[in-house]
């Protein structure tokens, strides 16, 4: 059974998903995926490369993702090219890594689930919800974002309706990390019962 783990930037995404994994549940994040598919030698850097020339290198030979992210933030047809070479590498090998981990179910944390239109590829979809106002905070805390910056973020990303409307289950985290703990613990279980009956 494959579950979908979602929510927007700063929501707490990752703490759920670590707390699966410390249940012992497959946990495959595309966000890492992203970063390996980029690594020296792989092809989809080697792609990105000839789109968008040598420049989006760091000397090591890296992708400068900071560099690259700057490129086609504001400018929607690069990034429809750096997405059409990203998408596809990042599902082959997150369909290749989900068939080796097995599991009762997996849990596959894609942030930009309903940007990419992809719910209706998972068996459930968990959204990770938080009030924008927590999610505004969280942002400038952790990553030193102006206001105008993770505004921004946010409104580039799905709204919080449209994440809730494709929630087959909703984790709310405005709560303390141990109350979080306690929501995936029984999800946990549901899951696994469902998976039983998948």
């Amino acid at each position: 059974m494959l579950i979908a783990l979602t929510g927007g930037i700063a929501s707490g995404k990752t703490a759920v998903a670590n707390h699966f994994a410390h249940l012992g549940v497959p946990v495959l994040d595309t966000d890492q995926i992203a970063r390996d598919v980029v690594e020296p030698g792989q092809p989809a850097l080697q792609a990105l490369v000839a789109t968008f020339g040598s420049d989006i290198l760091q000397p090591d030979g890296r992708l400068d993702r900071a560099a690259m992210r700057k490129r086609v933030f504001n400018d929607p047809s690069q990034r429809r090219a750096l997405e059409a070479i990203m998408h596809p590498a990042i599902n082959r090998m997150l369909m290749t890594r989900s068939q080796q981990a097995g599991g009762d179910y997996q849990i596959h944390v894609i942030p930009l689930l309903v940007e990419g239109g992809r719910a209706k590829e998972y068996d459930r979809v968990l959204v990770v919800d938080v009030d924008e106002v927590t999610q505004l905070s969280r942002l400038m805390s952790r990553d030193g974002s102006s206001l105008e910056l993770a505004s921004n973020i946010i409104a580039s990303q799905a709204t919080r309706e449209q994440r809730l409307a494709i929630a087959d289950d909703v984790v709310r985290n405005e709560g303390t990390l141990e109350e979080l703990h306690a929501l995936v613990e029984q999800l946990h279980q549901r899951y696994l019962a469902l998976a039983r009956d998948h």
